[in-house]
């Protein structure tokens, strides 16, 4: 199993550079120009001239006016490429190092003195554990629903489960935030928060009560990443445990005097896990990664809202790191997926 693990993790630097190279090509063929859009409003940017200069010098900065691949390189490293970096590549020998390769993400093109690691850290602390509130909530609901389903065939609650999952896959997640608001907010029954993070107020308040605070703001936004997802785990864990209960083994287990309990916990139900354990290697970086819908109904300063704003303003080192990120924690849990089956399954062996 570890020189198979060690083999996968190795296999994953490629990948990333490869998406990161994809995502530059992708981002220079959008329309806008990042240097522009900095300069806009800002004083002397109008005045000919000056404006033209201004622009000039930050596209040499940020060597906007440089070829892709040196670009590219720039941003990777470990060579700064920039006027500041390396001699050997034209620059003053001032800033010789950096890039991703380093874990240097750089720094914001609109604020300069903000650097992207530090403010992509602080965004993930809100959107990891939202992330994983809502999976875990998904798994909890989706699992029994999609097991007693199969169990219970045909019946009532199979078909009512039916009907509500599918149209819980089908509502889109704008609207269910929305409706989430109207109905818990203010302008309904005023049960929970609907904005930000924690209340104004909160600063004074005890740890115990801040903590309370924080849980009730987090609970509507939990509910709209959890209901697509625990909508398609249900329906996947009912498909594969339908599938197992009709496999031969199964069917022997009965057939030795096994109880029924017995058949289905220690049988099918361990197998029948396998897909579920699959599908977790997509859907934990899928909410980090495409939770900008929720951060921005809610007003959460979060990883995907971040991502969002980066991509309006074509700062192309933020829509990067994001992206490397959401890319390397698919390849990760793709790996812990692959894990966690031949855990399940004695007969998946890794060499």
């Amino acid at each position: 199993m570890l020189p198979y693990v060690l083999r996968r993790l190795l296999l994953l630097v490629p990948t990333v550079l490869g998406i990161v190279f994809l995502t530059f090509a992708l981002l220079r063929l959008a329309p806008g120009d990042p240097a522009a859009l900095r300069l806009q409003g800002e004083e002397g940017v109008q005045s000919g001239g000056m404006g033209a200069d201004a622009l000039a010098r930050l596209r040499r900065e940020y060597l906007l006016d440089q070829p892709l691949w040196r670009q590219v390189l720039h941003y990777l490293g470990p060579f700064d490429l920039s006027e500041r970096g390396v001699r050997f590549a034209g620059g003053s020998g001032e800033h010789p190092y950096g890039g991703l390769l380093l874990g240097d993400l750089k720094s914001e093109l609109h604020r300069p003195h903000v650097r992207i690691r530090d403010e992509l850290l602080r965004r993930l602390r809100v959107t990891v554990p939202l992330a994983a509130s809502a999976l875990l909530l998904a798994y909890l609901v989706a699992l029994p629903l999609g097991l007693h389903s199969a169990l219970r065939r045909a019946s009532a609650l199979d078909r009512a489960s039916d009907v509500l999952v599918f149209l819980l896959y089908c509502v889109p997640t704008f609207w269910a935030g929305l409706l989430l608001q109207l109905v818990f907010g203010a302008g309904g029954l005023d049960l929970l928060p609907v904005l930000g993070l924690a209340d104004p107020e909160a600063q004074g308040l005890s740890s115990g009560a801040a903590l309370l605070d924080r849980l009730r703001h987090g609970v509507l936004p939990v509910l709209c990443l959890a209901y697509g997802s625990l909508a398609y785990l249900s329906r996947q864990m009912r498909a594969g445990m339908l599938e197992t209960l009709h496999a031969d083994y199964v069917r022997t287990a009965r057939a030795k005097g096994l109880s029924e309990r017995l058949v289905i916990g220690k049988h099918a139900l361990r197998n029948a896990l396998i897909p579920i354990a699959t599908l977790s290697a997509g859907v934990f970086p899928a909410l980090i990664g495409g939770s900008v819908v929720v951060e921005t109904i809610f007003d959460l300063p979060g990883m995907g809202r971040y991502a969002y704003e980066g991509l309006q303003q074509r700062d192309y080192f933020v829509v990067l790191a994001t992206t490397t990120l959401s890319a390397g924690l698919t390849c990760l849990g793709i790996l812990a997926s692959d894990i966690v089956c031949a855990l399940l399954d004695p007969r998946i062996r890794h060499d």
